[in-house]
């Protein structure tokens, strides 16, 4: 005769999620709680939380051609890439992105998100080794989690450290995986030093290029080709049209082998119901706004330098931003929040952020700079921050 189970097994259906209430109150203790917050179509405040870093999310010519895909495709795509959902605007957008970023060929997928998830888990698996920098997105994680390889995590920004996890692995093949530029403190990983130490070791390079794309590079295109590395054979690029896009939807960019590798196997495209065609089409307006306007990733990184000077001539613990991230690291998780929402309350919206969302577990605001940005918006965000900073914000 088996025992009877913990009386843990045996709760009635009231109570079997219980649990959730003690973890809701241990976030609560930590200063972790996070809340949903409805915006308005239209708002006064100054967006500095958001990532429409070219300022196109609501151009007239990206809202347009979103509004005309939706009449002439629906609202929705029905399906999957490879059943339904594939159309001629996800086919164009293709290969603009592709052509724009010098790759051989770019595959869309509904969002930044799955599109990581895809990439990492179909270029890697059991035979695999995965090495990546310790602060990559949290989607590269999940991606890692899911792939069944060996993985190894090492310090920022260390090639030396790429170089040993490299040297010491026990599977045959490997992937370098990194952000391009890191969506916490907004400092761009070396990836020309990576590629190098990849190939010293026969391994590959999976960039995700979100924070770059648009931003950095001739033109805005990104720093993968800043870099040199746009069309290498070993180096695959992931980039969302959420940012500097200021639409829907992510994409990975590489040899044309490893898109038609990523068709056959990435369960987050295969299985996904596709990108909508109004995201499509208002992602490829705006990259075509990009192309007549290259001047707009140069006013990013221009805007975003100048309110990082002026908020570390405040005082503030603040590093000079490689691309359009600025953060300020706060007192604790408490002082975060109530920072971010004092400066909300005075019109500036900020982003905060805090463990687990930041690697290092300080807590931050998130600034984000834009092309539309002027030296009064600068001001008045610098005010309202130096006015909203708990004790001990500054140095």
């Amino acid at each position: 005769m088996t025992s009877p189970g913990p009386a843990s097994q045996n709760l009635p259906p009231d109570q079997v999620f219980d649990w959730l209430d003690v973890e809701a109150e241990k976030r609560a203790e930590a200063g972790l709680v996070r809340k949903l917050r409805i915006r308005q179509a239209q708002e006064a405040e100054l967006d500095l939380a958001g990532n429409d870093y070219l300022g196109l999310a609501r151009d007239k010519r990206v809202a347009g051609a979103a509004a005309a895909a939706a009449l002439r495709w629906g609202a929705g795509s029905t399906g999957s890439r490879l059943v339904t959902g594939t159309t001629e605007v996800h086919a164009e957008l293709e290969h603009e992105l592709a052509r724009f970023c010098g790759a051989q060929a770019a595959l869309v997928f509904s969002s930044g998100f799955t599109a990581n998830l895809g990439a990492v888990t179909a270029l890697s698996g059991a035979d695999s080794a995965i090495v990546t920098d310790k602060y990559i997105h949290a989607s590269l994680i999940e991606g890692c989690r899911l792939s069944r390889s060996d993985i190894a995590a090492v310090a920022h920004s260390a090639p030396g450290a790429i170089k040993h996890a490299l040297s010491t692995r026990r599977k045959p093949r490997a992937l370098v995986v990194t952000d391009s530029v890191f969506s916490v403190d907004g400092d761009i990983a070396p990836l020309e030093e990576l590629a190098g130490v990849c190939r010293e070791h026969g391994a590959s390079l999976l960039v995700d290029d979100a924070h770059g794309f648009g931003v950095l590079g001739e033109g805005g295109r990104g720093a993968v080709h800043a870099a040199g590395l746009s069309g290498a054979p070993d180096v695959v690029t992931t980039i969302t049209l959420s940012k500097s896009l200021g639409a829907q939807g992510g994409a990975v960019l590489g040899p044309r082998r490893v898109i038609k590798h990523l068709v056959d196997t990435a369960r987050s495209f295969i299985f996904d119901t596709a990108l909508a065609p109004a995201s499509a089409a208002a992602a490829l307006a705006a990259l075509s706004a990009l192309k007549a306007e290259p001047e707009l990733a140069t006013k990013v990184t221009e805007a975003a330098g100048n309110l990082a000077m002026q908020l570390k001539a405040a005082g503030f613990r603040v590093g000079l931003p490689d691309a359009a991230v600025i953060s300020i690291q706060a007192p604790s998780p408490d002082a975060a929040v109530a920072w971010a929402s004092s400066c909300a309350d005075q019109g500036v919206r900020v982003g905060c952020f805090r463990p687990p969302s930041v690697p290092d577990g300080i807590s931050r605001l998130r600034l984000t700079a834009r092309a539309d940005l002027t030296e009064a918006d600068v001001d008045r965000a610098v005010a309202v921050i130096t006015a909203a900073a708990p004790p001990g914000a500054t140095s």
